[in-house]
Protein backbone atom coordinates (compact mmCIF):
# COMPACT_ATOMS: atom_id res chain seq x y z
CA UNK A 1 0.00 0.00 0.00
CA UNK A 2 1.45 3.43 -0.94
CA UNK A 3 1.85 6.83 1.00
CA UNK A 4 -0.98 8.16 -0.86
CA UNK A 5 -3.71 5.65 -0.48
CA UNK A 6 -3.41 5.52 3.07
CA UNK A 7 -3.76 8.91 2.89
CA UNK A 8 -6.95 8.40 0.61
CA UNK A 9 -6.07 10.19 -2.00
CA UNK A 10 -3.55 10.76 -4.90
CA UNK A 11 -0.64 12.23 -5.48
CA UNK A 12 -0.12 14.70 -8.57
CA UNK A 13 2.00 13.80 -11.02
CA UNK A 14 5.83 14.95 -10.09
CA UNK A 15 4.37 15.88 -6.94
CA UNK A 16 6.00 14.47 -3.88
CA UNK A 17 3.42 14.07 -0.72
CA UNK A 18 3.88 13.61 2.53
CA UNK A 19 4.11 10.07 4.42
CA UNK A 20 1.33 9.60 6.30
CA UNK A 21 1.29 6.45 8.30
CA UNK A 22 -1.38 5.33 10.99
CA UNK A 23 -3.72 7.59 13.07
CA UNK A 24 -3.94 8.02 16.94
CA UNK A 25 -7.02 5.69 17.51
CA UNK A 26 -5.70 2.84 14.83
CA UNK A 27 -3.47 -0.24 15.63
CA UNK A 28 -1.56 -0.29 12.45
CA UNK A 29 -0.97 -4.37 11.46
CA UNK A 30 2.95 -4.04 12.04
CA UNK A 31 2.50 -3.03 15.43
CA UNK A 32 -0.04 -5.76 16.35
CA UNK A 33 2.52 -8.32 14.71
CA UNK A 34 5.32 -6.53 16.52
CA UNK A 35 3.58 -6.83 19.96
CA UNK A 36 1.67 -10.88 19.61
CA UNK A 37 5.57 -11.56 18.79
CA UNK A 38 7.63 -9.67 21.55
CA UNK A 39 4.45 -11.30 23.89
CA UNK A 40 5.10 -15.04 22.34
CA UNK A 41 8.73 -14.87 22.84
CA UNK A 42 8.72 -14.78 26.89
CA UNK A 43 10.88 -12.22 27.60
CA UNK A 44 10.12 -12.60 31.05
CA UNK A 45 11.84 -16.21 31.16
CA UNK A 46 15.41 -15.11 31.34
CA UNK A 47 17.94 -15.38 34.12
CA UNK A 48 19.51 -12.83 36.06
CA UNK A 49 22.87 -12.94 36.74
CA UNK A 50 23.67 -10.39 39.46
CA UNK A 51 20.20 -9.55 41.08
CA UNK A 52 20.88 -6.90 43.80
CA UNK A 53 20.14 -7.40 47.20
CA UNK A 54 17.97 -5.47 49.95
CA UNK A 55 20.80 -3.33 50.76
CA UNK A 56 21.94 -2.68 47.21
CA UNK A 57 18.71 -1.55 46.48
CA UNK A 58 18.43 1.03 49.36
CA UNK A 59 21.85 1.96 48.91
CA UNK A 60 21.75 2.13 45.20
CA UNK A 61 22.72 5.09 43.04
CA UNK A 62 22.54 5.87 39.22
CA UNK A 63 26.48 5.44 37.65
CA UNK A 64 28.07 8.19 35.80
CA UNK A 65 30.14 7.06 33.08
CA UNK A 66 27.71 4.01 32.67
CA UNK A 67 29.51 2.40 29.75
CA UNK A 68 32.88 2.61 31.35
CA UNK A 69 31.65 0.57 34.40
CA UNK A 70 30.18 -1.86 32.17
CA UNK A 71 30.82 -5.61 32.85
CA UNK A 72 29.96 -8.73 31.30
CA UNK A 73 29.07 -11.56 33.58
CA UNK A 74 28.17 -14.08 30.98
CA UNK A 75 28.06 -16.75 33.86
CA UNK A 76 27.22 -17.38 37.78
CA UNK A 77 27.18 -19.67 39.78
CA UNK A 78 23.48 -18.82 40.67
CA UNK A 79 21.72 -17.24 38.51
CA UNK A 80 17.45 -16.34 39.33
CA UNK A 81 14.83 -15.64 37.43
CA UNK A 82 14.30 -11.95 36.44
CA UNK A 83 12.11 -10.66 39.04
CA UNK A 84 9.63 -9.13 36.96
CA UNK A 85 8.80 -8.61 33.50
CA UNK A 86 11.38 -6.71 31.78
CA UNK A 87 10.97 -3.23 29.85
CA UNK A 88 11.54 -2.86 26.38
CA UNK A 89 10.73 -0.48 23.46
CA UNK A 90 10.92 -1.76 20.06
CA UNK A 91 9.72 0.14 17.25
CA UNK A 92 9.41 -0.69 13.19
CA UNK A 93 8.50 1.71 10.08
CA UNK A 94 8.04 0.24 6.72
CA UNK A 95 9.19 2.02 3.88
CA UNK A 96 8.39 1.89 0.54
CA UNK A 97 10.75 1.79 -2.43
CA UNK A 98 11.63 5.01 -2.24
CA UNK A 99 12.24 5.00 1.43
CA UNK A 100 8.92 7.02 2.41
CA UNK A 101 7.04 5.61 5.51
CA UNK A 102 4.22 3.99 5.35
CA UNK A 103 2.83 2.42 8.37
CA UNK A 104 4.88 1.95 11.86
CA UNK A 105 4.32 -0.05 14.98
CA UNK A 106 5.58 0.90 18.48
CA UNK A 107 5.33 -1.43 21.39
CA UNK A 108 5.98 -1.14 25.45
CA UNK A 109 6.85 -4.08 27.53
CA UNK A 110 6.89 -3.27 31.44
CA UNK A 111 6.04 -4.69 34.74
CA UNK A 112 2.85 -2.75 33.33
CA UNK A 113 2.21 -3.52 30.39
CA UNK A 114 3.57 -7.53 30.48
CA UNK A 115 1.66 -8.47 27.15
CA UNK A 116 2.82 -5.61 25.54
CA UNK A 117 0.81 -2.14 24.89
CA UNK A 118 0.50 -0.85 20.78
CA UNK A 119 1.52 3.19 21.06
CA UNK A 120 -0.67 5.18 19.35
CA UNK A 121 1.04 6.86 16.62
CA UNK A 122 -0.35 10.27 14.36
CA UNK A 123 0.05 10.68 10.61
CA UNK A 124 3.70 12.31 11.68
CA UNK A 125 5.07 9.14 13.50
CA UNK A 126 4.84 11.05 16.58
CA UNK A 127 2.63 10.78 19.89
CA UNK A 128 1.79 12.56 22.89
CA UNK A 129 0.29 9.40 24.95
CA UNK A 130 3.21 8.21 26.58
CA UNK A 131 4.94 10.10 29.79
CA UNK A 132 8.53 9.28 28.68
CA UNK A 133 10.84 9.16 31.99
CA UNK A 134 14.41 8.42 32.20
CA UNK A 135 16.08 4.97 33.00
CA UNK A 136 16.63 4.66 37.11
CA UNK A 137 18.96 1.82 37.81
CA UNK A 138 17.41 0.96 41.10
CA UNK A 139 14.62 2.28 40.61
CA UNK A 140 13.29 -0.22 38.27
CA UNK A 141 13.47 -2.64 40.60
CA UNK A 142 12.38 -0.45 43.51
CA UNK A 143 9.34 1.29 41.49
CA UNK A 144 8.25 -1.56 39.08
CA UNK A 145 9.74 -0.38 36.40
CA UNK A 146 8.03 3.53 36.66
CA UNK A 147 10.87 6.00 36.25
CA UNK A 148 11.04 9.70 38.55
CA UNK A 149 12.10 12.32 36.58
CA UNK A 150 10.20 13.14 32.85
CA UNK A 151 11.59 13.51 29.89
CA UNK A 152 9.37 15.50 27.77
CA UNK A 153 7.74 18.05 29.39
CA UNK A 154 3.42 18.13 29.77
CA UNK A 155 3.00 14.35 29.52
CA UNK A 156 1.77 14.07 33.42
CA UNK A 157 -1.68 13.32 32.31
CA UNK A 158 -0.68 10.80 29.42
CA UNK A 159 -3.06 7.14 29.18
CA UNK A 160 0.80 5.66 28.97
CA UNK A 161 4.13 5.54 31.55
CA UNK A 162 7.42 4.33 30.49
CA UNK A 163 10.41 4.00 31.51
CA UNK A 164 13.26 4.90 28.81
CA UNK A 165 15.71 1.91 28.35
CA UNK A 166 19.34 3.88 28.81
CA UNK A 167 20.30 3.41 24.78
CA UNK A 168 23.85 2.25 25.78
CA UNK A 169 26.35 2.47 22.28
CA UNK A 170 23.45 3.41 19.90
CA UNK A 171 23.61 6.89 21.51
CA UNK A 172 26.68 7.33 19.41
CA UNK A 173 24.23 7.52 16.36
CA UNK A 174 22.95 10.87 17.89
CA UNK A 175 26.76 11.62 18.27
CA UNK A 176 27.72 10.92 14.60
CA UNK A 177 24.72 12.86 13.55
CA UNK A 178 25.96 16.06 15.55
CA UNK A 179 29.77 15.39 13.65
CA UNK A 180 27.84 15.09 10.22
CA UNK A 181 25.42 18.37 10.51
CA UNK A 182 28.85 20.35 11.33
CA UNK A 183 29.98 18.82 7.82
CA UNK A 184 27.33 19.91 6.04
CA UNK A 185 27.69 23.83 8.07
CA UNK A 186 30.95 24.03 6.97
CA UNK A 187 32.32 24.03 10.25
CA UNK A 188 34.44 21.05 10.17
CA UNK A 189 35.74 18.37 7.10
CA UNK A 190 35.83 14.67 7.54
CA UNK A 191 39.30 14.64 6.66
CA UNK A 192 40.45 16.71 9.21
CA UNK A 193 42.67 15.83 11.64
CA UNK A 194 40.96 16.61 15.22
CA UNK A 195 43.39 16.70 18.43
CA UNK A 196 41.41 15.09 20.98
CA UNK A 197 43.17 16.59 24.64
CA UNK A 198 41.21 15.96 27.19
CA UNK A 199 41.60 18.14 30.13
CA UNK A 200 40.22 15.34 32.61
CA UNK A 201 41.45 11.67 31.84
CA UNK A 202 38.30 9.11 32.16
CA UNK A 203 38.38 5.30 32.27
CA UNK A 204 35.30 5.45 29.74
CA UNK A 205 37.57 8.32 27.25
CA UNK A 206 40.99 7.52 27.58
CA UNK A 207 44.04 9.83 27.03
CA UNK A 208 45.01 12.26 24.10
CA UNK A 209 44.44 10.82 20.69
CA UNK A 210 44.96 12.54 17.47
CA UNK A 211 43.18 11.16 14.19
CA UNK A 212 41.03 12.28 11.46
CA UNK A 213 37.41 13.07 11.55
CA UNK A 214 36.11 10.22 9.23
CA UNK A 215 38.48 7.64 10.97
CA UNK A 216 37.19 8.72 14.48
CA UNK A 217 33.15 8.28 13.49
CA UNK A 218 34.53 5.01 11.37
CA UNK A 219 35.31 3.70 14.96
CA UNK A 220 32.57 5.40 16.35
CA UNK A 221 29.49 3.34 14.33
CA UNK A 222 31.65 -0.26 13.16
CA UNK A 223 33.58 -1.18 16.23
CA UNK A 224 31.62 0.66 18.88
CA UNK A 225 34.66 2.64 20.65
CA UNK A 226 34.39 4.37 23.37
CA UNK A 227 37.26 6.83 23.06
CA UNK A 228 36.77 7.32 19.64
CA UNK A 229 33.45 8.84 20.55
CA UNK A 230 34.08 10.62 23.45
CA UNK A 231 36.98 12.43 21.06
CA UNK A 232 33.35 13.49 18.79
CA UNK A 233 31.60 14.69 21.45
CA UNK A 234 34.47 16.86 22.42
CA UNK A 235 34.82 18.08 18.97
CA UNK A 236 30.61 19.14 19.55
CA UNK A 237 31.49 20.59 22.76
CA UNK A 238 34.53 22.64 21.31
CA UNK A 239 32.25 24.10 18.80
CA UNK A 240 29.61 24.59 20.94
CA UNK A 241 27.05 22.45 19.20
CA UNK A 242 25.81 20.28 21.88
CA UNK A 243 22.83 22.39 22.89
CA UNK A 244 22.17 23.31 19.31
CA UNK A 245 22.22 19.52 18.32
CA UNK A 246 19.16 18.95 21.23
CA UNK A 247 17.38 21.76 20.10
CA UNK A 248 17.69 20.20 16.21
CA UNK A 249 15.87 17.09 17.92
CA UNK A 250 13.51 19.53 19.50
CA UNK A 251 12.55 20.87 16.07
CA UNK A 252 12.50 18.04 14.05
CA UNK A 253 9.90 16.05 16.79
CA UNK A 254 12.21 14.15 17.78
CA UNK A 255 11.71 14.95 21.55
CA UNK A 256 13.39 12.30 23.51
CA UNK A 257 16.48 11.63 21.47
CA UNK A 258 18.76 14.22 24.19
CA UNK A 259 22.26 13.96 24.23
CA UNK A 260 22.73 15.88 28.17
CA UNK A 261 25.00 15.87 30.36
CA UNK A 262 28.35 14.87 29.16
CA UNK A 263 31.59 16.55 29.80
CA UNK A 264 33.50 19.18 27.25
CA UNK A 265 36.45 18.11 29.75
CA UNK A 266 36.56 15.02 28.01
CA UNK A 267 33.25 13.86 25.84
CA UNK A 268 32.49 11.28 28.49
CA UNK A 269 29.97 11.14 31.26
CA UNK A 270 26.74 9.37 29.76
CA UNK A 271 24.73 8.73 32.21
CA UNK A 272 20.91 8.37 32.32
CA UNK A 273 20.24 12.03 30.77
CA UNK A 274 21.02 10.76 27.51
CA UNK A 275 17.52 9.47 26.53
CA UNK A 276 16.38 7.96 22.96
CA UNK A 277 12.83 6.27 22.23
CA UNK A 278 13.18 3.62 19.57
CA UNK A 279 9.75 5.55 17.87
CA UNK A 280 12.25 8.58 17.63
CA UNK A 281 15.46 6.75 16.77
CA UNK A 282 13.28 4.87 13.96
CA UNK A 283 12.60 8.47 13.20
CA UNK A 284 16.10 9.67 12.76
CA UNK A 285 17.40 6.97 10.86
CA UNK A 286 14.22 7.16 8.31
CA UNK A 287 15.93 10.58 7.83
CA UNK A 288 19.11 9.04 7.37
CA UNK A 289 17.74 6.65 4.98
CA UNK A 290 16.05 9.15 2.76
CA UNK A 291 13.01 10.01 1.39
CA UNK A 292 11.75 12.35 -1.18
CA UNK A 293 9.59 15.16 0.08
CA UNK A 294 8.43 15.90 2.69
CA UNK A 295 8.60 12.82 5.76
CA UNK A 296 6.80 14.24 8.18
CA UNK A 297 5.45 17.46 9.36
CA UNK A 298 7.40 19.03 13.25
CA UNK A 299 5.49 20.27 16.19
CA UNK A 300 6.37 23.42 15.10
CA UNK A 301 4.59 22.95 11.67
CA UNK A 302 7.83 23.32 9.53
CA UNK A 303 7.84 20.19 6.78
CA UNK A 304 10.88 17.89 8.01
CA UNK A 305 12.92 16.59 4.53
CA UNK A 306 15.93 14.36 4.71
CA UNK A 307 17.87 16.51 2.46
CA UNK A 308 17.13 19.71 4.76
CA UNK A 309 18.32 17.10 7.36
CA UNK A 310 21.47 16.42 6.05
CA UNK A 311 22.77 16.33 2.95
CA UNK A 312 23.27 13.63 0.39
CA UNK A 313 26.58 13.44 0.75
CA UNK A 314 26.52 12.91 4.41
CA UNK A 315 23.66 10.46 4.89
CA UNK A 316 25.40 8.16 2.32
CA UNK A 317 28.77 8.44 4.50
CA UNK A 318 26.81 7.46 7.43
CA UNK A 319 24.93 4.25 6.14
CA UNK A 320 28.33 3.23 4.87
CA UNK A 321 29.23 3.82 8.06
CA UNK A 322 26.42 1.51 9.59
CA UNK A 323 26.64 -1.21 7.04
CA UNK A 324 30.50 -2.23 8.41
CA UNK A 325 28.88 -2.89 11.42
CA UNK A 326 31.34 -5.79 13.27
CA UNK A 327 28.89 -6.47 16.01
CA UNK A 328 26.57 -8.51 14.21
CA UNK A 329 25.12 -10.16 17.38
CA UNK A 330 21.47 -8.88 18.62
CA UNK A 331 18.59 -8.58 16.26
CA UNK A 332 21.56 -10.21 13.88
CA UNK A 333 23.40 -12.75 14.93
CA UNK A 334 25.29 -13.60 11.77
CA UNK A 335 28.53 -13.37 13.72
CA UNK A 336 27.39 -16.74 14.99
CA UNK A 337 26.66 -18.52 11.95
CA UNK A 338 26.25 -21.92 12.03
CA UNK A 339 25.45 -22.98 15.63
CA UNK A 340 22.85 -24.22 17.56
CA UNK A 341 23.33 -20.94 19.39
CA UNK A 342 22.32 -18.48 19.52
CA UNK A 343 19.36 -18.56 16.70
CA UNK A 344 19.51 -17.06 13.54
CA UNK A 345 18.99 -13.44 13.49
CA UNK A 346 18.30 -11.18 10.60
CA UNK A 347 19.42 -12.99 7.62
CA UNK A 348 22.51 -9.94 6.44
CA UNK A 349 26.05 -10.90 5.55
CA UNK A 350 29.15 -10.01 7.69
CA UNK A 351 31.36 -6.95 6.22
CA UNK A 352 34.13 -8.69 4.74
CA UNK A 353 36.43 -6.36 6.42
CA UNK A 354 36.23 -8.29 10.06
CA UNK A 355 36.08 -12.26 8.11
CA UNK A 356 39.81 -13.65 8.52
CA UNK A 357 41.26 -16.25 5.90
CA UNK A 358 39.36 -18.95 8.10
CA UNK A 359 35.73 -17.19 7.81
CA UNK A 360 35.53 -16.11 11.32
CA UNK A 361 34.89 -12.62 12.21
CA UNK A 362 37.26 -10.56 14.65
CA UNK A 363 36.78 -7.01 16.01
CA UNK A 364 39.27 -5.15 17.80
CA UNK A 365 40.77 -8.45 18.96
CA UNK A 366 37.56 -9.77 19.50
CA UNK A 367 37.32 -13.42 17.86
CA UNK A 368 34.20 -15.04 17.79
CA UNK A 369 35.06 -18.15 16.20
CA UNK A 370 32.22 -19.47 13.48
CA UNK A 371 32.85 -19.34 9.87
CA UNK A 372 30.24 -16.73 8.56
CA UNK A 373 30.73 -17.64 4.96
CA UNK A 374 27.76 -19.91 4.60
CA UNK A 375 25.61 -17.09 6.38
CA UNK A 376 27.15 -14.44 3.69
CA UNK A 377 26.28 -16.83 1.01
CA UNK A 378 22.30 -17.10 2.42
CA UNK A 379 22.24 -13.37 3.44
CA UNK A 380 18.51 -12.13 2.10
CA UNK A 381 19.20 -8.40 3.35
CA UNK A 382 21.64 -5.40 4.53
CA UNK A 383 21.31 -4.31 7.94
CA UNK A 384 22.93 -0.71 8.63
CA UNK A 385 22.74 -0.59 12.76
CA UNK A 386 24.30 0.09 15.54
CA UNK A 387 24.14 -2.42 18.86
CA UNK A 388 24.34 -1.14 22.31
CA UNK A 389 25.07 -2.75 25.83
CA UNK A 390 26.07 -2.87 29.43
CA UNK A 391 24.84 -4.72 32.15
CA UNK A 392 20.90 -3.80 32.26
CA UNK A 393 20.90 -2.39 28.64
CA UNK A 394 20.46 -3.76 25.22
CA UNK A 395 19.93 -2.52 22.16
CA UNK A 396 19.97 -2.45 18.38
CA UNK A 397 18.91 -0.03 15.84
CA UNK A 398 19.42 -0.08 11.86
CA UNK A 399 17.72 0.10 8.79
CA UNK A 400 16.88 -2.92 6.67
CA UNK A 401 16.94 -3.54 3.04
CA UNK A 402 16.48 -6.54 0.61
CA UNK A 403 19.09 -7.32 -1.37
CA UNK A 404 17.87 -7.96 -5.44
CA UNK A 405 15.67 -10.35 -5.90
CA UNK A 406 15.44 -11.16 -2.05
CA UNK A 407 11.88 -10.13 -1.07
CA UNK A 408 11.93 -6.24 -1.64
CA UNK A 409 11.44 -5.61 1.90
CA UNK A 410 12.59 -1.75 3.61
CA UNK A 411 12.71 -1.13 6.72
CA UNK A 412 13.69 0.55 10.16
CA UNK A 413 14.02 -1.68 13.03
CA UNK A 414 14.95 -0.28 16.68
CA UNK A 415 14.44 -2.06 19.93
CA UNK A 416 15.62 -0.91 23.38
CA UNK A 417 15.62 -3.19 26.43
CA UNK A 418 17.01 -3.36 29.70
CA UNK A 419 18.04 -7.24 28.92
CA UNK A 420 21.80 -6.61 29.02
CA UNK A 421 24.85 -9.00 29.72
CA UNK A 422 23.65 -9.14 32.72
CA UNK A 423 20.75 -11.35 31.41
CA UNK A 424 21.01 -14.48 30.11
CA UNK A 425 19.16 -17.55 28.50
CA UNK A 426 18.79 -20.58 30.73
CA UNK A 427 20.92 -23.86 29.21
CA UNK A 428 23.03 -21.23 27.23
CA UNK A 429 26.49 -22.99 26.27
CA UNK A 430 29.64 -22.05 27.55
CA UNK A 431 31.45 -20.53 25.64
CA UNK A 432 34.87 -21.14 24.42
CA UNK A 433 38.13 -20.18 25.97
CA UNK A 434 39.46 -16.83 23.40
CA UNK A 435 36.03 -16.77 21.72
CA UNK A 436 33.88 -13.57 22.20
CA UNK A 437 30.58 -14.33 24.48
CA UNK A 438 27.52 -13.99 23.33
CA UNK A 439 25.98 -11.02 24.94
CA UNK A 440 22.44 -11.34 25.12
CA UNK A 441 19.40 -13.32 24.91
CA UNK A 442 18.28 -15.15 21.65
CA UNK A 443 15.21 -14.25 22.40
CA UNK A 444 16.13 -10.82 20.41
CA UNK A 445 17.47 -12.62 17.40
CA UNK A 446 14.39 -14.58 17.46
CA UNK A 447 12.67 -11.25 17.39
CA UNK A 448 14.52 -9.82 14.61
CA UNK A 449 13.99 -13.20 12.27
CA UNK A 450 10.44 -13.38 12.85
CA UNK A 451 9.28 -9.80 11.76
CA UNK A 452 11.78 -10.13 9.03
CA UNK A 453 10.01 -13.36 8.04
CA UNK A 454 6.60 -10.76 8.51
CA UNK A 455 7.97 -8.29 6.13
CA UNK A 456 9.49 -10.05 3.67
CA UNK A 457 6.00 -11.41 3.14
CA UNK A 458 4.27 -8.41 3.55
CA UNK A 459 6.40 -7.03 0.41
CA UNK A 460 5.84 -9.64 -1.44
CA UNK A 461 1.91 -8.95 -1.71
Amino acid sequence: MTAAALAGCTAAPGRVEAAPVADVGKTSKVAEQLRQVMDRLRFQEVLDTAPPTTAQLRSARNPIDKEAQRTRPFAAADPKPIVQQPQMDATIIELDKRGRPVSSGTVLMSPRHQHGVVVPVDRNLSTTSVRWRQWDDAGWYKNKGQGTIDVVPGRENAPLDHMLDYPASVLKLMVNFGVLRLVDQGEIKLDDTYSYAPTEISPLCGEATSNTVRKYMDASLTSSSNAASCALIKLLHDHHAVDSLNQAFQDLGLETLQLKGTRASNGGRWSNEITMSSLDTAKLLTLVNGAPGTVWTAPNGKPVKSDDVLSPASRKFFRAELAQQGFNDMLSTTNWCGGTYPAAGLPNAAPKRWIGADGTVTVDGNKFGRDVRPCNKRAEVTFAHKTGWVNNSGADAGIVRALPGKGGRSYVIVVFSNLGTQYVDAGRPETPPGIFPFSFTEKFAKLGRTMDSYEKRRAGH
